[in-house]
């Protein structure tokens, strides 16, 4: 029956009852309420039968494979100054399954030159219809799937036509960028591609999903002094007489046309090897030896990886790439996987290089997601969430457990914020866009969920599993039940609770904890699940309780399958500390009683770094004797975990005033094995205004590393009775480049109203970028404002320019505040209200009219 039908028989029913209720509604007044039930009913009815429609449309189905994509040959020339793309490209394709006599390609914003069919030698003309997105080719009849055919495409391509629209994760949808092509700005000249999620064909045609997969070839016709780097091989090169060079490069194992990349520009290779696969380093030649530094741990990474998965990386090479405003962290290209900025670092910078992380998170995309790929972006957590595990895995083996647990409290933390907003589905199916999915759930949350399922299976039976699975689905697609079904057939248990609750559910539990010590032998523990049953999953939930009884540590695993139940410990004998999920392995929000001698028996006890560190966190936050905080300082100085040593000194800064204190912070500045523990105990140095310390801070100022430099710096730049001349000292620094270094100076200038330095600081914000920049607007904003005359025009500008264009959302908000220093002076008013005129994010809007607020008033 037609819906539209089945509405108008139920409205005329409704009708035909109200008409009747109108004669009988004295003689009974129950038929009247009758009637007004039928009416909810129908209009529930009609609620209902509109939701499921819906769905209906909102579904996102994996892509239909209408074609086999089996191989492109692409050449490739550009126009840096009209920023274009002039492509040839052939490609071979034939039906999936069902015969075919059309053909559909993404090609979005081109000029469609030619497309002709090939065919034994012979090019025919083929009639087209095209709308600059979607190229539909009329074939000359209709081909089975025994049969192949061969498309010429000439065209070319406007990759920054409509261009501008991306998400958090990537924000741009470009494909193809040209980087200073003008030579206009204080940067190189770069082209640098960028294709997920479908933003390849923005330069090449193609079937632009994730379940398609092809080997290709790319020549690349670049400047004779740029170097290219591709995925797979390079196999030839063409000097051409025009002073370009022609690079051939070909990828013989087929990928997703998402990781198809490249980049060229000038860039010096530094070559490595892992066992017998060859790597390349490519960056800009300033950063060639600290490059050595950065990446110096790929090749343990894939040995690791390799072992751990007992799958050997899979492809013939792997090159990473480092270029400029990069739209992304970082992408897992096959072979080629591409950086942001911010890893171009000197030998010095890289000394302190946080970026293993990142590292970590493209080689592990090699084996999740390159070589075994979702097949559609409903799945994306079976990409991502794995490279955001990888990164716990790595930290677990190179740093230990505990920096990689709290690696993973940091990550748990970005979904709980984000949860705040937003409660979706892991594998959903229901979106507006396809950026959508590159969130903290797919990432954050995936990566969280893939430790309890870790912790539920055993170490041995989840890489098992993951074994079968990158085996079985080796250079194939995959959905959600896949790895469901390589667990399950490795584990022998059921999976399906597991996945439907924590893949296909939306939220996270929320957990009560309470203890009974009624009695001290057998301590009764009650757990209560108090999150939104309406919205949220009543949780099947396999948790540890750990108990310490003098210097033994004891464990029981329990399960939480109800809405509240009690679990006995019988524990036997009296215990110094109880804990509840000490690892904190569990994906959910804790609301329990912990009073003050708990957390500090936590704090000594636990054989957790981050049970440790969250004792720590909340002792921080109250009331204590002397006797107490010097308990604290002493276990957390001595602590194995330097981030306790950095949190001690964080929180109970103002309490190093004693000259033991004191002394114990100079040997920490001078030998502990963290370079970031030293910074602090710099710092606290500083702020307590230790006697006698210019000696020592100059010496530190000549340190490797440039967190210690930088905290001596601004320490000895801090001293009120310093005997060398800070003024001097400080120009001994302008050069050195380094943020760390930067801000403490541009800070001291500032303070002490020294003149003469507006050229060195526009001249060091201007090259500076990435996260560093967003570091320094602060500074320059304040050094302009209080010394105008140094060239606040230049720098209102400089604001005005990233304020307006900058590819992040927080640079942008960073710039568009620094510029209220300036709103007093001519025109500026009138700028900030046009970059909050043209912002298009919603968020940044928001935040730029809190700062406008005031002004709006003032009119």
């Amino acid at each position: 029956m037609n819906i539209k039908f089945s509405f108008a028989l139920m409205i005329g029913a409704l009708v035909f009852f109200a008409c009747q209720s109108q004669k009988s509604t004295i003689q009974s007044p129950d038929f009247f309420q009758d009637s007004v039930k039928i009416e909810k009913f129908i209009i529930k009815e009609v609620s209902i039968a509109e939701k499921k429609q819906q769905e209906i449309v909102a579904y996102r189905p994996s892509p239909e494979r209408k074609f086999d994509l089996l191989h492109s040959s692409l050449d490739i020339s550009f126009d840096f100054q009209r920023k274009l793309v002039f492509g040839d490209a052939k490609l071979l394709l034939k039906p999936y399954f069902y015969n075919q006599n059309q053909l559909a390609l993404d090609a979005k914003d081109f000029d469609i030159h030619e497309v002709k069919l090939v065919e034994e030698g012979n090019e025919k003309p083929l009639g087209i219809s095209y709308n600059s997105e979607k190229l539909l080719i009329y074939l000359p009849k209709e081909y089975s799937m025994e049969d192949t055919v061969k498309i010429g495409i000439k065209y070319t391509a406007h990759p920054s036509r409509n261009s501008g629209e991306g998400s958090v994760a990537i924000t741009d949808n470009q494909g193809l960028y040209f980087i200073n092509p003008d030579s206009s700005e204080m940067k190189p000249t770069q082209i640098w591609t960028q294709g997920e999620t479908n933003h390849n064909s923005k330069w090449f045609p193609t079937i632009d999903v994730p379940n398609e997969r092809a080997t290709h070839d790319l020549k690349l016709t670049v400047p004779e002094a740029f170097t290219t780097v591709s995925n797979g091989e390079l196999i030839d090169q063409l000097h051409n007489q025009d002073g370009t060079r022609t690079d051939h490069w070909e990828m013989s194992q087929a990928i997703a046309p998402y990781l198809v990349a490249f980049a060229a520009g000038d860039f010096v290779k530094i070559e490595d090897q892992a066992g017998d696969l060859s790597l390349g380093y490519y960056v800009e030649s300033q950063y060639a030896e600290g490059a050595k530094k950065v990446f110096k741990r790929a090749p343990e990474m894939i040995a690791f990886y390799s072992e751990l998965l007992g799958v050997s990386y899979p492809w013939k090479k792997y090159d990473q790439v480092v270029v400029r405003d990069f739209v992304s962290g970082a992408m897992e290209n096959t072979t080629v996987s591409i950086f942001m900025e911010e890893l171009n670092m000197n030998v010095r910078e890289a000394i302190d290089s946080e970026y293993d992380g990142i590292i970590a998170h493209e080689l592990f995309h090699h084996w999740f997601g390159d070589y075994v790929t979702t097949e559609s972006w409903s799945n994306l957590p079976l990409n991502e969430s794995f490279a955001n595990y990888g990164e716990y895995l790595w930290y677990e083996y190179f740093e230990g457990r505990d920096a990689a647990d709290l690696h993973h409290i940091g990550e748990m933390e970005t979904y709980f914020y984000e949860a705040g907003e937003k409660q979706v589905d892991l594998i959903r199916f229901e979106y507006e866009n396809d950026e959508d999915m590159f969130d903290s759930h797919s990432y954050a949350k995936g990566g969280r969920v893939l430790h309890m399922l870790r912790d539920y299976l055993g170490d041995k039976a989840f890489f098992q599993g993951l074994n079968l699975y990158l085996r079985e689905h080796a250079f194939k697609s995959v959905e959600v039940h896949d790895l469901r079904l390589a667990l399950e057939e490795v584990s022998g248990r059921d999976l399906n609770w597991f996945f439907d609750q924590w893949f296909l559910a939306s939220g996270h539990p929320k957990l009560e904890v309470e203890w009974d010590f009624s009695q001290p032998e057998n301590i009764l523990l009650s757990v209560k699940q108090i999150q939104d049953l309406t919205s949220t999953p009543l949780y099947r939930i396999p948790f540890e309780v750990s108990w310490y009884s003098g210097d033994k540590r004891f464990s029981k695993r329990f399960e939480l399958n109800q809405v509240s139940q009690q679990f006995a410990l019988e524990n036997g004998s009296p215990v110094d500390l109880v804990m509840f999920d000490e690892f904190k392995k569990t994906l959910a929000e804790l609301k329990t009683k912990r009073t003050k001698n708990e957390w500090l028996r936590q704090f000594e006890l636990s054989k957790s770094g981050v049970s440790r560190y969250e004792a720590l966190d909340s002792l921080a936050a109250r009331e204590m004797s002397e006797e107490e905080i010097d308990f604290i300082i002493k276990r957390g100085l001595d602590d194995a975990f330097w981030p306790i040593r950095e949190v001690t000194m964080r929180s109970f800064s103002d309490y190093f005033t004693s000259e033991d204190l004191l002394k114990e912070l100079v040997d920490l500045a001078t030998n502990d094995s963290s370079n970031s523990v030293k910074a602090s105990a710099i710092e606290t140095l500083s702020e307590n205004k230790a006697p006698n310390m210019e000696t020592n801070y100059l010496l530190w100022m000549e340190d490797s590393s440039y967190y210690v430099t930088g905290a001596a710096l601004s320490a000895f730049l801090e001293l009120e009775d310093a005997h060398l001349d800070k003024k001097e000292v400080a120009y001994l620094f302008e050069e050195e480049g380094s943020i760390r270094t930067i801000v403490p100076l541009v800070d001291f200038y500032t303070s002490e109203m020294i003149p003469g330095k507006g050229g060195w600081l526009h001249q060091q914000f201007e090259k500076t970028s990435g996260q560093d920049l967003y570091y320094l607007i602060g500074y320059y904003g304040d050094y302009f404002t209080k010394l105008p005359e140094e060239g606040s025009g230049k720098a209102i500008d400089n604001l005005r320019k990233i304020a307006s264009n900058h590819k992040d959302a927080y640079m942008r908000l960073a710039a568009f505040q620094a510029l209220f220093g300036f709103i007093d002076d001519e025109g500026v008013k009138e700028i900030v209200m046009r970059i909050y005129t043209e912002e298009r994010d919603p968020e940044v809007k928001s935040a730029e009219d809190y700062f406008l607020a005031p002004y709006r008033d003032e009119n």
